[in-house]
C-alpha cells in the first residue's frame, strides 16, 4: 500500500472542457503524439471520437479517457462532449479529475457553454476547488482574436494573463508546453481510505459488450481492483465478479490491477439493462466503503413515441433499445400502443441532440426503419374532477373541456451575443414567451442575456433561429429550472378524418392557428396523392382550424373509346364514381416512412 500512495504523486488526472466545435479532440490528437501513446502510423484525426456519427458530425458525443506516459508522470485525460444536452455526463466525469483545462477558439472567444461547464468544472462541493489551466486555442488561424479573448478570459477566471497558455492543436504549437504545465498545476490525486481490500470507485461512463458485458469506466478513489473480485454497485446493488481490469492507450490495454488515483475500466459480466449508470459507486462486497457523494440519476427532459414501420420489427425494436440501455443509461423507455401506429416505445432523451443520436443509430446499427412521433416535454395535468396526471405523449394530452390547469417545466437560459445583434434576439425572446432578465457587456462588443423561458419553446426551433439572427455567432446554454401554469392546447392533425398520432403536439394557445396553419400545408405538401379526394384538416379546441383537400389522382376510364353513344361512357364515368365513393369510406392512407421524418424535421 505504500508503494500505491507514493505513486500518487505522479498520476495526473485532468479533462479538456469547452465549448462545442473548440478544438477539443484536435488537441487531444495533438497529445496523444507527443507522449507517443498511439504510433504514427495509426494516428488520424479525432483519434478519441470512434463513433462514425461523431466523425461524421465532427463533435464529442460519448465521454472517452486515454492514459498517456509523459517521462516519469502518467496523464490521465477524459475527453468531454462540449453540447448542453450531455451536462450531467460532463458533470460526473469532471468529480474524477482534480482539474481542467478551459479550452476556448480565439476565433469565437468565450461561448455560453463555456460557462456551463466552467461552473462544473468549479463546483467541487466539499473538496477542494479544482485547478483550471486557461488555454486559448486555433492561434494560429487568421481570424484568430488573441488579446481579445485573453482580456474575455481573465474575466470570466479573474486570473493573470501570465496564467493563459496558447495553442494549436492544428499545428502542434504550444502543445509541449502545456504538458508541462499540466504537470506543474495539476495538484495530484489524493485517497481516502488506506489497506488491504478496499475499494471505492466513481462510475463516470460505461458501454455494452456482446461478449464481456457491461464495461464500466472508473476513477478508483480509494483502494485498489483486480481481476476475480467481488465487487457490487452501490445504487443498483447489483453484484459481480471482475473478469478484467484495465486502462486505455485508448483502445482498452489489460492490466494486474487499478489502484487509488488511476482511470481505467473493470469488465463485469453484467447484461442486465440499468445495472450500470453514471454516478454510481463500486466498492467490494465483503468491505463495503460509503458511495460517493452527489449521485442522481440523468432525468430526461424530451419525450418521442418511436414504432416500428413494419409491426413484425416490434420485437427486434425491443431487443435493440435494450442493448442501447446498456451502453447510455441517460435515456428511458417504456411500451406503448397506438391505434393507427400500432405497438411501439415511449423513450425518454436529454434533448433533441440525443434524441436524434439513439434514432440514428437504431436506423444504422440494427437496420431498423422507424416512425417517430413529433418530440415533446413532459406536463402536469391538474383534471377538473381533481384527479392528476403526468403526461409524456401530445397524443394523450386531454381536450381542453377536461382540464383545471397545465403546468410545464421553465428554464434559466444564457445566451452570448455579439451587441449588434440584441435588437432581433430580444424580437425573438418575445415570440417565445421568455422573461429577460439582466443584459450585461461580456468582453469587446458582446453581451450576456440571462433568460427564463418554457422548454417547449427552447425546443421550437430556437436554436436555429438564434444561429440565424446572430449570424451563427450567437451561443446558448440552459438548466431546469421551476414549474410554472401553462396555457397549452393539443393541436391533432386529421387525415382523411383520422387522427395520426404522431404528428400531434402540444402547443401554446396564442399559436395553435398559425401552427395549424403551417402543418396543415407542409403535409399536403409532402404526402403523396391517393387514389380518392381526401382532407388534410388541423384540429385544436375543440374545432377544425384549417383544412386543405388532396384531390385524388385521375384516370379517363373512356380513353379507349372511340365513336358510339355517349350513353356508354355515360355508364363509364358513373360506375368510376361509385368506385371512388366507396374507396373514399372504406379507404385507408398509407403515410410513408418520409413523410414522417418530413414533418419532424425543422423547416
Amino acid at each position: 500500500m505504500r508503494y500505491l500512495f507514493m505513486d500518487l504523486k505522479h498520476i495526473r488526472n485532468f479533462s479538456i472542457i469547452a465549448h462545442i466545435d473548440h478544438g477539443k479532440s484536435t488537441l487531444a490528437d495533438r497529445m496523444l503524439e507527443i507522449t507517443h501513446t498511439i504510433e504514427a502510423r495509426k494516428m488520424r484525426d479525432q483519434v478519441l471520437d470512434s463513433m462514425e456519427l461523431e466523425r461524421e458530425r465532427g463533435i464529442t458525443i460519448k465521454m472517452q479517457p486515454v492514459r498517456m506516459q509523459y517521462g516519469d508522470y502518467v496523464l490521465n485525460l477524459i475527453d468531454t462532449p462540449g453540447h448542453v444536452d450531455f451536462s450531467y455526463e460532463v458533470s460526473r466525469a469532471l468529480k474524477a479529475v482534480e482539474g481542467s483545462i478551459l479550452l476556448v477558439d480565439c476565433t469565437q472567444g468565450v461561448q455560453a457553454q463555456t460557462l456551463t461547464t466552467l461552473a462544473m468544472a468549479r463546483d467541487g462541493g466539499k473538496e477542494k476547488a479544482k485547478q483550471i489551466i486557461p488555454v486559448l486555442s486555433k492561434i494560429d488561424s487568421p481570424l484568430a482574436r488573441v488579446n481579445e479573448v485573453k482580456h474575455e478570459v481573465i474575466k470570466l477566471l479573474n486570473c493573470n494573463e501570465e496564467e493563459i497558455l496558447l495553442v494549436s492543436g492544428r499545428t502542434g504549437e504550444g502543445v509541449e508546453n502545456l504538458l508541462q504545465e499540466v504537470i506543474k498545476r495539476m495538484p495530484a490525486p489524493t485517497t481516502t481510505y488506506k489497506g488491504d481490500n478496499v475499494l471505492r470507485a466513481l462510475v463516470f461512463d460505461f458501454k455494452y459488450s456482446n461478449h464481456k458485458g457491461v464495461v464500466v469506466f472508473v476513477r478508483v478513489l480509494d483502494g485498489s481492483a483486480k481481476r476475480g473480485d467481488n465487487l457490487i454497485f452501490s445504487v443498483s446493488g447489483e453484484k459481480f465478479t471482475s473478469l478484467e481490469v484495465g486502462t486505455f492507450s485508448p483502445e482498452e490495454t489489460p492490466r494486474g490491477s487499478l489502484s487509488s488515483g488511476e482511470i481505467g475500466y473493470i469488465v463485469t459480466g453484467v447484461k442486465k439493462p440499468g445495472t450500470a449508470s453514471v454516478g454510481d459507486t463500486i466498492t467490494m462486497v465483503k468491505n463495503p466503503l460509503p458511495p460517493y457523494e452527489g449521485y442522481m440519476r440523468a432525468l430526461p427532459v424530451v419525450w418521442a413515441s418511436v414504432f416500428p414501420e413494419d409491426a413484425d420489427d416490434f420485437a427486434t425494436l425491443k431487443l435493440s433499445l435494450g442493448k442501447l440501455r446498456l451502453s447510455d443509461s441517460a435515456f428511458s423507455y417504456e411500451e406503448e400502443s397506438s391505434g393507427s401506429l400500432g405497438r411501439g416505445f415511449r423513450c425518454g432523451f436529454l434533448g433533441m441532440l440525443h434524441l436524434e443520436i439513439i434514432t440514428e443509430r437504431l436506423k444504422r446499427e440494427f437496420d431498423l426503419n422507424l416512425v417517430i412521433t413529433t418530440p415533446s416535454i413532459i406536463y402536469d395535468v391538474l383534471y377538473k374532477n381533481g384527479k392528476k396526471a403526468t403526461i409524456y405523449s401530445p397524443y394523450f394530452f386531454p381536450d381542453d373541456s377536461n382540464i383545471e390547469k397545465v403546468f410545464e417545466p421553465w428554464v434559466d437560459v444564457k445566451i452570448i451575443t455579439p451587441a449588434q445583434y440584441l435588437g432581433g434576439i430580444m424580437q425573438q425572446l418575445f415570440d417565445h414567451e421568455a422573461e429577460v432578465g439582466e443584459t450585461e457587456n461580456f468582453g469587446d462588443s458582446r453581451s450576456a442575456i440571462a433568460v427564463k423561458m418554457p422548454l417547449r419553446e427552447l425546443y421550437r426551433n430556437f436554436f436555429d433561429e438564434l444561429k440565424s439572427i446572430s449570424s451563427g455567432y450567437g451561443s446558448i446554454s440552459y438548466e431546469i429550472a421551476d414549474w410554472r401554469e401553462a396555457n397549452v392546447t393539443r393541436l391533432d392533425i386529421l387525415v382523411a378524418d383520422e387522427v395520426v398520432p404522431a404528428f400531434s403536439k402540444v402547443i401554446s394557445k396564442r399559436r395553435v392557428e398559425e401552427e395549424a396553419e403551417k402543418a396543415v400545408e407542409k403535409l399536403s405538401k409532402i404526402l403523396p396523392r391517393q387514389m380518392f379526394t381526401l382532407k388534410i384538416q388541423g384540429k385544436a379546441l375543440g374545432r377544425i382550424i384549417s383544412s386543405h383537400t388532396l384531390s385524388g389522382m385521375k384516370k379517363d376510364v373512356t380513353q379507349h373509346m372511340y365513336g358510339g353513344d355517349i350513353t356508354r361512357k355515360m355508364k363509364l364515368r358513373e360506375k368510376q364514381k361509385k368506385g371512388k365513393k366507396k374507396m373514399k369510406e372504406r379507404g385507408r392512407v398509407n403515410i410513408p416512412q418520409e413523410v414522417f421524418l418530413k414533418m419532424m424535421s425543422r423547416p
